[in-house]
């Protein structure tokens, strides 16, 4: 038995068992995985996969046991790495970050540059991805730090702490008829043609909950991933656009935004790291620097215990 096979077995389930995607994520071969699986089963004496043909369909009752006992088993491992770099300096190393596009571009860049002015010896990793990838590559600890709304702090794995409260903007073309508009509302919006985030992401799920509420139809004509699809195809002409605040900038040529903070529920923007995993300081000081209510002793005694941070009071209106 080794690390790998134990890996494979984790990530199958991850994978929803399509093998393709857990030979990528490993960067090894598909005969590869099959291969340590197999010499595992055999040496456990038990099928750890319920198969059809060459297809795994799931876990079997063995396979359940053992993939609980792997997750552990990595995870310690994990631990006992970091312990490891805990002790060999603190001012070097390598912060990985996973966020979405907007906050990677519009709320980080501020705090980035000066936790490099502080640590110029700290290499960072910027991975973006939708809430529920930042969700999952913290919990697997292939990242330090996730940061979005929602899903973060409402994960068993993961401990979040608020960074600041935003609402939703509404962009549209300068001539559009909504331009010099002073209080939008929802049927003024609901009358056109909508660009917005993709489910998932930030925030859509309150502009859904505004619309269902009010008994409105809307007519979603593009649904992205990052603000600035948005705000391109806005400046097309092919519909408004409803997206976060921060991404709103002075530099956005041909356009004006409408504050809609009365139509649209505000979200939080949330640092979430991984339930006791051991973490070297210098994390600890970026979220401070994201938050500055924050302090290290609150940071660590919460990142450690069995309470959630989202249930301690802060205040982080920013």
């Amino acid at each position: 038995m080794n690390f790998q096979q134990l890996r494979i077995i984790r990530e199958a389930s991850r994978c929803q068992f399509n093998l393709t995607e857990v030979a990528k994520t490993l960067y090894t071969s598909q005969s590869g995985i099959s291969r340590h699986i197999r010499e595992l089963e055999e040496e456990l004496g038990v099928e750890l996969f319920i198969r059809h043909g060459k297809r795994m369909l799931g876990l079997t009752g063995p396979g359940k046991e053992m993939l609980t006992i792997a997750r552990r088993i990595l995870d310690d491992a994990g631990k006992a790495r970091r312990l490891g770099e805990l002790f060999t300096g603190q001012q070097d190393g390598v912060l990985t970050i996973a966020t979405t596009h907007t906050q990677a571009c519009y709320s980080l860049p501020d705090k980035i540059k000066l936790f490099r002015e502080l640590y110029p010896n700290i290499r960072l990793v910027l991975n973006q991805g939708t809430p529920e990838e930042i969700r999952a590559m913290v919990s697997a600890g292939t990242a330090d730090l996730g940061i979005a709304s929602e899903v973060l702090s409402n994960s068993e794995s993961l401990r979040a702490f608020p960074w600041f409260k935003w609402n939703h903007k509404v962009l549209v073309p300068r001539q559009h008829p909504l331009a010099d508009l002073t209080d939008v509302t929802l049927e003024h919006l609901a009358a056109w043609p909508l660009i917005t985030y993709r489910s998932g992401m930030t925030g859509r799920s309150a502009i859904d909950q505004a619309f269902e509420s009010a008994s409105l139809k809307t007519d979603i004509v593009l649904s992205a991933q990052d603000s600035d699809v948005v705000k391109t195809y806005v400046k097309l002409g092919m519909g408004i656009g409803i997206l976060a605040e921060t991404a709103v900038t002075e530099e956005d040529e041909g356009v004006s935004s409408l504050d809609v903070r009365h139509l649209f529920s505000a979200s939080t923007v949330w640092l979430a790291v991984k339930r006791g995993q051991l973490q070297r300081d210098y994390l600890w000081q970026f979220m401070m620097l994201c938050n500055p209510n924050l302090s290290v002793d609150e940071l660590k005694a919460n990142a450690q215990n069995s309470t959630a941070a989202s249930e301690v009071a802060y205040n982080f209106e920013i």
